[in-house]
């Protein structure tokens, strides 16, 4: 998503954008879903619950059904307000309860704003495919196969212990389809901290929020927008699972307190999104890369490295500096040249070392991480390069 005029610091803890090539992707759905089936969790001390809350995306669909509800029934619960808040910070406008609630009733009778903000014309026409979905998600026992999946980027010995809330919705920002928030409740409305509060701020609760109109999309069977789901989910979990396992280690509560520059913020950021889209994108995509893979994985380093050096100069305003670390991760899906630098770096790491060289970098902090690949990348010329300042600031953190 690209911001215009006046930046504003919108900071999520992490976002999935739909894949642009999901279309060839439908083959793949169904292995995988077969390999969840068998799949089970392998460490006792990874406990990670989730709090499924269907609320609002229940009443949205019966309202888009022209059942029954109404906006003024629907804005107040938790999941709604959740979409209301993050659709205005993202849409960068002042959004209020009244007209998320005059949104809802109009188009209960077909009636569309005009800048259809929620994007509720778009859910109203795929309401069947996604009560179907949402039936699907309540019976297959969604919530244990997600936190399978998301156990598997842990080192084998991860102590996580937490539950997370995630709430199902059925409208939002165009560009978004899940993301976590960190939260804190004033009765039913949401307070969104950690903007200011340094790297780490541990105020809060990690939510999860998932809009269920864009699962639609995500195949032409139910089965495959059930992984399609899944996947998504198993992205912002690994983000809520890695909040909280940073919290409780003493490794990265040092790493945070010696690591305060912005471009250290870019480098926690990315590899913090690096690898859950590189969950993502391997679930998603089964091993197929796109023909203009080169030119977009290029594009993003040139890009990343080009950040590095602007946010090293220290001629940098604070208010630049958001702008750039946000748009990381927040801008369209290829255009995320910090997510996709992450996830690159994340794959890479996964095919020439393994698993085990990925999951310790969880656990080793954001220079591992980075470390690692320049090691890598020093002996294969055909990956492209972080530039020498990165390496520098990296190998001075020492």
């Amino acid at each position: 998503m690209k911001a215009k005029g006046k930046s504003k610091k919108v900071k999520l803890v992490g976002w999935f954008y739909l894949l642009p090539f999901a279309c060839f992707l439908q083959f793949f759905f169904l292995q995988l879903f077969s390999i969840h089936q068998l799949f089970s969790q392998t460490n006792p001390n990874f406990n990670v619950r989730l709090n499924l809350n269907y609320e609002s995306a229940e009443r949205s669909i019966e309202l888009y059904e022209g059942r029954s509800g109404n906006g003024r029934d629907i804005v107040p619960l938790r999941g709604s307000q959740l979409a209301l808040a993050t659709t205005a910070d993202l849409a960068r406008r002042r959004l209020t309860a009244g007209q998320l609630e005059s949104s809802l009733d109009g188009i209960k009778f077909g009636q569309v704003d005009a800048d259809d903000v929620f994007r509720m014309k778009e859910a109203r026409d795929g309401v069947a495919a996604m009560k179907e979905l949402l039936t699907n998600i309540r019976r297959r026992n969604f919530g244990q196969r997600v936190v399978s999946t998301v156990e598997q980027l842990f080192p084998h010995d991860a102590k996580v212990a937490t539950t997370v809330p995630l709430y199902f919705v059925a409208f939002g920002h165009q560009n978004i389809d899940a993301y976590v928030r960190r939260v804190v409740w004033d009765g039913d409305v949401p307070r969104f901290v950690g903007e200011g509060e340094g790297l780490r701020p541990r105020r809060g609760e990690l939510t999860i929020v998932v809009n269920l109109a864009k699962g639609v999309r995500y195949g032409r069977t139910v089965d495959e927008r059930f992984i399609g789901t899944l996947s998504v989910v198993a992205h912002e979990v690994f983000h809520a699972a890695f909040g909280v396992y940073k919290d409780s280690s003493s490794f990265w509560q040092a790493y945070y307190a010696t690591h305060k520059s912005y471009l250290d913020q870019l480098l926690d950021l990315t590899q913090n999104e690096g690898i859950a889209h590189f969950l993502t994108f391997e679930q998603r995509s089964g091993g197929y890369l796109p023909d203009d893979w080169d030119q977009k994985i290029a594009a993003s380093f040139a890009e990343f490295n080009k950040s590095a050096s602007e946010l090293l100069s220290g001629r940098i305003s604070p208010q630049r500096a958001h702008f750039l670390i946000s748009t990381s991760n927040t801008s369209e899906y290829w255009k995320s040249y910090g997510a996709i630098t992450g996830m690159f770096i994340a794959r890479t790491i996964d095919q020439k070392l393994g698993r085990k060289a990925l999951t310790e970098t969880v656990a080793s902090g954001a220079d591992e991480f980075y470390r690692t690949y320049i090691s890598l990348s020093e002996r294969d010329n055909n990956l492209p390069k972080l530039s020498e300042q990165i390496a520098k600031h990296i190998s001075a953190a020492r």
